[in-house]
């Protein structure tokens, strides 16, 4: 690498032809696959070609600056991609409205259920148990606070002195991993 300590305008094609192959190698390291490594490092000479054109001033550090880009852009992507690895069941209208009466079956107070109602319920606590079980306990906390004690987000940031943003995220990566966890079961019952 030569020894220009930053980027502009004139020296950008110069320098990306510089770094390329380190960044490139670097990246490649880190993702699976050789295409995704491509496609990471052509954004991350688009933001430096759109930083150079746009800011007042050059930037200093080049090499610094590039793979602080390229580690920031390879979490934003394996965090993309995790999220697009869980599937969520898409419904269409009567699966809709067959869970609907599944749940109301399920969860409601009469006081004497059927014996398959029973058994039904049994099995969706027993799973539900294993479940919770299984994540982070601080995203099993803010699931059964909210859903099953029915305690407000907002009430629980204050009492724990976390913030209502931290207990959103928490929620919702509990309730993607119960929703993977518990789709089977679902599926099953309304296959019977």
């Amino acid at each position: 690498m030569n020894n220009v300590a930053e980027v502009t305008k004139d020296n950008l094609e110069e320098q990306i032809k510089e770094y390329q192959p380190q960044l490139k190698s670097f990246i490649r390291k880190r993702v699976d696959n050789k295409e995704n490594a491509e496609d990471i490092l052509q954004d991350v000479f688009y933001q430096l070609t759109k930083t150079v054109n746009t800011a007042m001033n050059p930037i200093e550090h080049v090499a610094a600056w590039l793979y602080r880009v390229a580690k920031n852009t390879i979490i934003n992507y394996s965090t993309k991609k995790r999220e697009e690895e869980i599937p969520v069941y898409q419904n269409d209208e009567e699966d809709i409205e067959i869970f609907k009466d599944f749940s109301e079956d399920l969860f409601s107070n009469e006081s004497s259920p059927s014996p398959e109602t029973e058994y039904l319920r049994s099995v969706v606590w027993t799973e539900l148990e294993a479940a919770l079980a299984e994540l982070p306990p601080e995203q099993r906390e803010i699931f059964e606070l909210t859903e099953l004690d029915g305690i407000p987000v907002k009430e629980i940031a204050q009492t724990l002195g976390v913030p209502v943003n931290t207990l959103l995220s928490r929620k919702h990566y509990a309730i993607l991993h119960l929703r993977k966890r518990l789709k089977e079961l679902y599926c099953d019952v309304l296959a019977s």
